[in-house]
């Protein structure tokens, strides 16, 4: 993925807080509904959180202050996570009508959030109540590693716009929704069509990254969609629990078949449309 240098970036869309090393992911809910989405990856089963309140990040430092421009990025490559969440905002400022902005949040260990306090090993989810994407950028470690991902920038910035892609959801009211519907799984349950119009839009995203003159993002190559495309493969629910359990339970997919989560992010991509995400409609 390429960067524009001379691109502004705005280092107040990215904060970080360290929590230390937590326990169990513990969500609130509204209604008896569990109101986190667990990020796409790891299909989490909801049976395995425990009630908790929370408080909203803690330590929180100032990592990212320092990121002011594009060329920052060669030079302290955390700056790119404010590249891709400038990016990507930019992006659905433009393409919805009003675009409520939000914040990506960067923890390690565990962090407290208005769904609760989750650790790390929940790897990346939006809360929908304080409406903030949260990340330990240690997942992408894991996502090349015990995931077989490639790896590289759009991976990164895929996850990333994928959680945004849960924002807009909310937004839109489909969000809530699928939580009414409760906790249902199957490749064709209302949680997975959720997860695949994330996928989507991240694909929209993408298509549209580097059309805006002042978007941090100056070039989207091949090599990077095809990244971005190994890495919705790589998270599929059936890969996931082939390579954990030897066996595809097809009933229990809360995210989604790795051939159907690079489907609907290539549609994103190649139709550069939202209106095109309707996963609810297919």
């Amino acid at each position: 993925m390429q960067y524009r240098d001379s691109a502004n970036l705005d280092s107040s869309q990215v904060t970080s807080s360290s929590g230390g090393a937590g326990g169990k992911l513990a969500v609130g809910g509204v209604g008896g509904i569990i109101i986190v989405l667990l990020a796409m990856f790891l299909g989490f089963d909801p049976n395995a959180l425990l009630g908790g309140s929370g408080a909203g990040p803690q330590q929180s430092t100032d990592t990212y202050a320092q990121c002011r421009t594009g060329a920052d990025i060669k030079t302290n490559r955390e700056c790119r996570f404010v590249a891709y969440t400038n990016s990507i905002q930019a992006y659905w400022g433009r393409a919805m009508s009003g675009y409520q902005p939000t914040t990506t949040h960067i923890f390690t260990g565990q962090v407290s959030t208005g769904c609760g306090t989750a650790t790390s090993a929940v790897g990346p989810f939006y809360c929908p109540v304080d409406r903030v994407v949260y990340l330990d950028t240690g997942f992408f470690d894991q996502l090349t590693g015990q995931l077989g991902a490639e790896g590289g920038d759009a991976a990164e910035a895929y996850v990333i716009a994928h959680e945004y892609g849960h924002h807009i959801s909310n937004l839109t009211g489909v969000l809530d929704k699928v939580q009414q519907a409760g906790n249902q799984t199957g490749p064709n349950s209302p949680q997975v069509k959720l997860e695949l119009q994330a996928d989507c839009y991240a694909g929209v995203w993408l298509a549209n990254a580097s059309k805006d003159a002042s978007s941090p993002i100056a070039a989207v190559t091949k090599d990077d969609v095809l990244r971005a495309a190994d890495a919705a493969r790589a998270v599929g629910d059936d890969r996931i629990q082939e390579a954990s359990t030897g066996r595809v339970d097809r009933e229990s997919w809360t995210h989604g078949s790795a051939a159907q989560r690079q489907n609907w992010l290539a549609t994103g991509f190649n139709s550069g449309d939202p209106n095109k995400c309707d996963t609810f409609a297919s």
